[in-house]
């Protein structure tokens, strides 16, 4: 036979090799008796020769990662549109730019009104006239119901029972409003100047809680078997590499985008030390434990075990031709290994791993490295 061209064999060496002429070389003993069609075998020394490697096919878990990209953005829940409860003028802007820190109760703005004059004026008036009843006592009687009505509107403009009481004491009238931070946090808008005039209910400024914020991932449709509410999920940002950050999947937005075919899944993450900004962009992680099935694993019980464990064979090990997968396994006879291929139904793949369907037995010898070289082997023995 020729050493370069094997399929061609003849029955003496004194020919030459009709495709590259060269010399022909004895042809080796035939070591296949007794083996089947498709079954390959290699001595010690072929094994080494081809660097064949294999695995056992075990039960055991297996997981799958899904990569999600996004960006950090401030909690809607946790924030705030602060507006002017009575129509004036601004007079004095405590807070004057965005991204300034607020806590509760930080003064932000001064109002000058003259309604808030009047009501304040119109309640002393009220005051004095309760304790001046005329014969009737009818005046007595509006005069109460008039301080209850302007007392009622005072707080709703704010203001606390303490500056009330001085009023109606005979107090110092205010004339201007002052406008107080309803909770902590960062300013993301300015929506008015000093000195502007505002009407009632005019937002003037947005407060955002940075202390949790929520990080919106997009999924594309084909991940969403993967992903479930209350998974865990672990994120970087290029802003501080090597540092892990954790939320927890709170919402999975029902509707499809049409134009980027993916759907929002929407994290919640402390972020009590102020490292996470609304912006920055993020490259996330869901790991899902799979089942027997490849379907992801439910979690067992407490002081249950889980489902049977997937049957897995490393991902080098098939060979995928179109919709078929073909793997070789390997069984000793004689102190020579045997290859035989076999075709297997594959599940989901899980990292490095495959999980088999059907075709394979737990404990079985898989051929991870070599399945061309036994492949073609085969190949050229038709």
């Amino acid at each position: 036979t020729c050493s370069m061209h094997p399929q061609i064999i003849l029955p003496s060496n004194d020919q030459q090799c009709p495709i590259c002429f060269m010399d022909l070389i004895p042809l080796e003993e035939n070591t296949q008796e007794g083996l089947d069609p498709g079954e390959l075998i290699l001595g010690p020394a072929a094994l080494a020769l081809a660097d064949i490697q294999t695995a056992t096919v075990v039960r055991r878990q297996a997981r799958r990662q899904v990569r999600l990209v996004g960006k950090v953005k401030e909690d809607e829940t946790r924030t705030r549109s602060i507006t002017a409860r009575v129509a004036g003028r601004l007079d004095r802007l405590y807070v004057d730019a965005t991204g300034q820190l607020v806590t509760r109760g930080m003064k932000l703005a001064d109002i000058y009104s003259p309604q808030l004059y009047s009501a304040q004026a119109e309640l002393q008036a009220a005051a004095k006239a309760t304790g001046c009843p005329d014969e009737s006592g009818a005046l007595a009687g509006t005069s109460d119901a008039t301080v209850q009505a302007v007392m009622n509107r005072l707080r709703l403009w704010s203001l606390d029972e303490q500056q009330i009481q001085e009023i109606l004491n005979g107090g110092e009238i205010m004339e201007h409003l002052v406008v107080r931070a309803p909770v902590g946090g960062v300013v993301l808008a300015r929506k008015a100047n000093q000195g502007d005039y505002v009407t009632t209910g005019q937002v003037l400024y947005r407060i955002a809680d940075l202390d949790q914020v929520w990080v919106t991932l997009d999924a594309y449709e084909s991940d969403l078997a993967w992903i479930s509410e209350g998974q865990d999920v672990s994120f970087t940002t290029r802003a501080l590499p090597g540092k892990k950050f954790t939320g927890n999947i709170h919402f999975i937005n029902p509707v499809l985008a049409g134009r980027t075919r993916t759907v929002e899944v929407r994290l919640q993450v402390d972020n009590i030390d102020g490292l996470l900004k609304p912006g920055m962009l993020v490259a996330a992680e869901v790991e899902v434990a799979l089942g027997a099935d490849g379907q992801p694993r439910q979690a067992a019980p407490e002081g249950q075990e889980g489902g049977e464990l997937p049957l897995v064979i490393p991902a080098t090990a098939p060979l995928l031709t179109g919709d078929r997968a073909v793997v070789y396994v390997r069984r000793l006879q004689d102190g020579q290994s045997v290859f035989s291929g076999r075709q297997v139904v594959l599940g989901s793949r899980a990292g490095e791993d495959y999980i088999v369907a059907a075709g394979l037995s737990e404990g079985e010898e898989v051929v991870t490295r070599g399945s061309f070289k036994i492949d073609s082997a085969l190949q050229i023995q038709a």
